[in-house]
């Protein structure tokens, strides 16, 4: 199976990686990932094989047609994943018609129209095995989890200690400020240190930082800002792989966060998970299970889609600290 490119994206696909074993309980499936989020199938029980996507199209043909692979299930909609999947010659190309690519495969699926399935982005993927014959209704999904979530924690406690934030065994809350594709999806980020600090006052908890190394300087201020009150911080702000994340993220106690892959794998990983939307849509991308929990501000113009906000970025700007630690709280405790 060809992956798909993003971490969130990569977590809601579970669903349709573990029908497929389910299909083909005696096949050898092997999923090529980006490197980025390769690390994610490593730790699934229904892949045999997490295979990092060789750089270049003519690199990636070659080690496939080596393989001698019998199918292709094309979960990204590229033309460039289709155009691999033709030059390594597998007989069998499955995926949506999408990107001027239905050339390029064995069995063209017309993508499903607007109300035809479920909303969540998940269904996405179960309904291309749907319509290619693989699946004859949805597995029940209700809730994404990864593999290996103890094995995950226990690691990440002893990088938390390592780290200093586990002393008397108190609680740790992971918060990651950043998100990709725009400051539209993004709470304003004093906002994430002000509630962390409300909810580790109330617990007695520690704080991790989570980011990109990019988002680093980001999460220094705000771990700068947590530690003037008083509580005890670390940024891990790119000094992570992803599976190192995983682990780490499994450790927390909570996990607050905007919509972003982060959000997906502490959801995922049954962290108590509060995420904030504003001008994306949680009944598509949002987290799944009992454990996570979604704070928006009903607005006129959200969902809105948009990258960056041409107005006065309502949707997050009337999100208050205290809601959002009320929220945590009350999610730590099991509140529903």
């Amino acid at each position: 199976m060809r992956a798909t490119n993003w971490v969130g994206d990569a977590v809601m696909s579970l669903p349709a990686i573990r029908a497929v074993r389910e299909a083909f309980p005696g096949a050898h499936l092997t999923v090529l990932a980006r490197a980025a989020v390769v690390d994610l199938y490593r730790r699934e029980a229904s892949v045999d094989v997490a295979m990092p996507h060789p750089v270049g199209r003519r690199r990636a043909a070659a080690e496939l047609r080596r393989q001698s692979f019998d199918c292709a299930i094309l979960l990204p909609n590229s033309f460039d994943a289709a155009l691999v999947a033709w030059m390594a010659r597998i007989p069998r190309r499955i995926g949506y018609r999408r990107d001027g690519r239905g050339a390029l495969l064995t069995e063209a699926i017309p993508p499903p129209e607007t109300g035809e399935i479920p909303r969540h982005e998940r269904f996405y993927y179960l309904e291309l095995l749907r319509r290619a014959g693989i699946l004859h209704e949805y597995p029940a999904c209700a809730e994404i989890r990864l593999d290996g979530r103890a094995a995950a924690r226990a690691a990440g406690l002893d990088a938390l200690r390592a780290a200093g934030l586990l002393e008397r065994d108190a609680p740790v809350i992971g918060v990651s400020p950043g998100a990709a594709f725009g400051d539209a999806k993004r709470w304003l980020p004093e906002r994430f240190a002000e509630a962390a600090v409300l909810v580790a006052r109330a617990r007695g908890a520690s704080v991790a930082m989570f980011g990109t190394a990019a988002e680093h300087a980001l999460c220094d201020s705000l771990a700068a800002a947590v530690r003037a009150d008083g509580i005890a911080v670390y940024n891990f702000a790119g000094e992570t792989t992803l599976r190192q994340f995983i682990d780490l993220a499994a450790a927390c106690r909570l996990f607050l966060t905007n919509d972003s892959g982060a959000m997906h794998i502490a959801s995922a990983l049954g962290v108590p998970t509060v995420a904030l939307f504003g001008a994306t849509d949680d009944t598509t991308t949002g987290p799944t299970g009992a454990a996570a929990r979604v704070v928006r501000e009903q607005v006129e113009c959200a969902p809105c889609l948009l990258r960056a906000c041409p107005i006065d970025h309502r949707c997050m700007t009337r999100v208050t600290s205290q809601r959002v630690a009320a929220v945590a709280l009350s999610a730590m405790d099991g509140g529903l």
